[in-house]
């Protein structure tokens, strides 16, 4: 290849271009079939479940994928000259390639949309998926948003849906008219009780439409419930050129995530599903149990990183891993304070789960900023913190560790507000009113802060979180270097 000349593109001709280390489709694609579509297929979808998919197609051909942008074209015109094909880049100290074919088919509902609702109502099709992020549902709460624009379009004209909701019923509603079997649909976001939020708002805007297709629905249709977990960092162009020196080929669009990866699904399905447990899913029956699980030892540890790692001027989670003393205390943290305090699911490896959770943590390749982390405090500590305060409350367990990061987020949203910098949170102005009235006084802070409406809930009367989260917040008061380590050197008690 002569300087300046354009990479041949990746596509399935030139599959056997590829370097012996990048990995690649252990099976004829040709040979595959559509079973699943997926709506939103963008790059965590790609990263994740494709790649599930990707490890059993060589035994199980009929799982393969067609991928549905329900608003952009871009992903379909950057992998349909490709035949679907892009590279995954697995991110470490040696990064690792690897080309997925699991996805046969792209389409664009708003310029493909009957290609879209006869792929839906396929009888190949077994299986319907989702990533399209929380607000993709269009709930109010645990209901669907009726008034919502996209349903309020979607319930008027139901044979031209532009919603993931409308396009998910538009298809059941084609399958019931033509004898065709309802099929699963499977929810991969990451919202509590996403089948049954899913199967609510499907059965509640098909009851709009017809009470007896809802009432179809809801008995033939199944809407299992599942957990998922991997960093996934958004495609850049400094991506794109590391996939194209690594595979000597042009990939439109490749995807970066961590080695780690997690899936955890209920086994309720109406026609069979992919053998999933033998590539590494987790097939249970309490999701639940892995929703509280992850919130808590996962997510709660990088709110800690991200509320003190901030206050010590620290930028990312690998940096506030390698702090002489963050790092330590968030492994004690995690161990002696969390786990104790957490209902886990039968069978639960939680040693094992935080010793990974503490290795991805450390992994220098994953930039994961602090500061994102750190937005919608508001709605994050509640659910990550402040039920395992409660339930060491409970058990007569001490509570001074555990208050200390809370402490970190009162004091970051006091300095976010001091420097005349926005906080990114649903209650922004109540949080930055109080925090522009402080009186220096850790009581009176905490007492303020204890009456905004929404976050601490009864524990805001309890008076042993009240004193342990005014000492933790004093502690704070002579820096963050300070208070993480008299915490780390006072941990076990």
């Amino acid at each position: 290849m002569t300087l300046g000349q354009p990479l041949p593109r990746l596509c399935d001709a030139t599959l056997g271009r590829l370097p012996a280390e990048v990995a690649r489709p252990r099976y004829d694609r040709a040979s595959t079939r559509i079973g699943i579509v997926h709506l939103g297929i963008g790059a965590f979808h790609r990263a994740h479940q494709a790649v599930y998919i990707d490890a059993l197609l060589d035994r199980e051909p009929q799982w393969a994928i067609c991928g549905v942008s329900l608003r952009s074209p871009e992903v379909r015109d950057a992998l349909q000259p490709q035949d679907g094909l892009y590279t995954l880049e697995l991110l470490g100290e040696t990064p690792q390639w690897r080309v997925i074919g699991a996805v046969r088919e792209v389409l664009c509902a708003p310029q493909q949309p009957a290609a879209v609702l006869e792929r839906l109502a396929d009888p190949a099709v077994r299986l319907v998926t989702l990533t399209v992020t929380e607000k993709g549902y269009c709930l109010h709460g645990d209901d669907l948003d009726l008034a919502h624009p996209d349903i309020v379009h979607d319930l008027a004209t139901p044979h031209a849906p532009v919603s993931a909701i409308g396009h998910v019923v538009a298809g059941l509603r084609l399958r019931r008219e033509r004898g065709v079997p309802a099929c699963s649909v499977l929810s991969c976001d990451n919202l509590p009780d996403n089948g049954g939020k899913l199967r609510r708002a499907c059965v509640q805007f098909a009851r709009q439409l017809d009470p007896g297709l809802a009432s179809w629905i809801d008995t033939h249709a199944r809407f299992p419930r599942s957990m998922v977990d991997s960093i996934t960092p958004a495609s850049d162009a400094p991506l794109r050129e590391r996939a194209a020196q690594a595979l000597g080929l042009d990939d439109a669009w490749p995807v970066q995530r961590e080695a780690y990866s997690q899936w955890v699904v209920e086994d309720d399905f109406a026609l069979g599903r992919p053998d999933w447990a033998r590539v590494g899913v987790t097939m249970s029956s309490d999701i639940a149990g892995y929703d509280r699980a992850k919130l808590r030892l996962l997510n709660a540890p990088h709110s800690a990183l991200a509320y003190l790692g901030t206050l010590l001027g620290l930028e990312t989670v690998a940096a506030g891993m390698r702090h002489p003393a963050l790092g330590p205390f968030v492994g004690r943290l995690l161990r002696a304070h969390i786990a104790p305090n957490v209902v886990l699911p039968e069978g639960f490896d939680a040693p094992g789960y935080i010793d990974a959770i503490l290795a991805r943590f450390g992994n220098p390749a994953v930039r994961h900023r602090l500061l994102q982390i750190a937005q919608d405090g508001s709605q994050k500590i509640p659910v990550r913190f402040l039920g395992t305060i409660a339930e060491a409350l409970a058990a007569a367990r001490p509570i001074n560790v555990l208050c200390l990061p809370v402490a970190a987020w009162l004091h970051f949203v006091r300095r976010q507000t001091a420097a005349g910098i926005a906080l990114a949170d649903p209650m922004a102005e109540p949080l930055a009113r109080i925090a522009s009235n402080m009186h220096d006084d850790a009581a009176t802070d905490v007492a303020a802060f204890l009456r905004i409406d929404g976050v601490f809930g009864a524990l805001a009367a309890d008076a042993r979180f009240v004193q342990a989260l005014t000492q933790a917040y004093a502690a704070m008061g002579d820096g963050a270097d300070a208070a993480v380590a008299n915490a780390l050197a006072h941990a076990e008690s």
